[in-house]
């Protein structure tokens, strides 16, 4: 806002000068080409309230924008099925962990073991037993010296051991999710009977393979041959039952099984 004569000329008697105007009329200050302000003006009142609250809007954007990057870099790790197990022996046997602050929680006998179940996020942890009031750790499984140089045991959480699972679970869904199948086969549907061609009512039995001929009940003991000492049967006449005709009212079964080298054969005779 320029300054009126009027105005120029009441500050050259209070002994300050006015500033003089350039030839576009404009005021010269010695910052710039900043304006001069002026405090008993309402427009200045209001500039001075806006650079008040650019800065702290300013700040609560930048705050925000760093909440919005450390969640975004938090990604939520997975929960994975931990097993813990002691075979070390004892009447009560308690675990605790870097997991859970040490706090003990008590592990379920499993025969001669015990055992517990944990979900653990992916990562590393340190754990401990307590067996019978005595702290102990299995020498058995990796170990690792904390800080106060207590020997404690260490497990890796990895997602890697559990990809497998993953795979299983997927399929498993993928198995149990049996809505787009029918429960009938495709195809058109009628109300007509099935009508047997004449070539398929007169089908003839299928030929015998040749080699089930060659049963003992096909064949004649030789007079020369002992009775009680049968020629060796092939391997495909075992673990079949075997009827010869009914011959006098008599019905002969048979079957020859194999025990090791020797072959036995039962024969049963049923009157009919």
């Amino acid at each position: 806002m320029g300054n009126t004569s009027s105005e120029r000329a009441g500050l050259e008697r209070h002994g300050h000068k006015a500033p003089r105007g350039d030839s576009s009329g404009g005021a010269i200050s010695k910052e710039g080409d900043r304006p001069k302000i002026l405090m008993d003006s309402p427009e200045d009142a209001d500039l001075f309230h806006a650079e008040e609250m650019k800065a702290p809007l300013e700040k609560e954007e930048f705050l925000a924008w760093q909440q919005d990057l450390e969640v975004n870099d938090k990604t939520p790790t997975q929960a994975r099925p931990t097993v813990f197990r002691w075979t070390g022996g004892g009447k009560e046997v308690y675990l605790s962990g870097s997991f859970n602050n040490w706090s003990k929680i008590p592990l379920t006998r499993s025969h001669n073991n015990f055992v517990a179940i944990l979900d653990l996020p992916e990562g590393e942890h340190q754990y401990k037993f307590f067996v019978d009031g005595q702290w102990t750790h299995d020498p058995s499984e990796p170990v690792v010296t904390s800080q106060l140089g207590t020997v404690n045991n260490i497990i890796q959480v990895k997602k890697t051991d559990f990809e497998v699972f993953d795979a299983l679970m997927v399929d498993s869904q993928k198995c149990s999710d049996m809505s787009e199948l029918s429960s009938s086969p495709p195809g058109p549907y009628h109300q007509e009977p099935y009508v047997c061609k004449a070539e398929e009512r007169f089908k003839s039995p299928p030929i015998l393979p040749p080699h089930l001929l060659q049963v003992i009940l096909n064949k004649d003991t030789g007079i020369s041959c002992d009775p009680a000492l049968l020629p060796e049967p092939n391997h495909v006449m075992l673990n079949h039952l075997y009827a010869l005709s009914i011959k006098d009212g008599v019905m002969v079964l048979s079957a020859t099984h194999r025990y090791k080298k020797k072959y036995v054969t039962t024969l049963l005779y049923k009157p009919i």
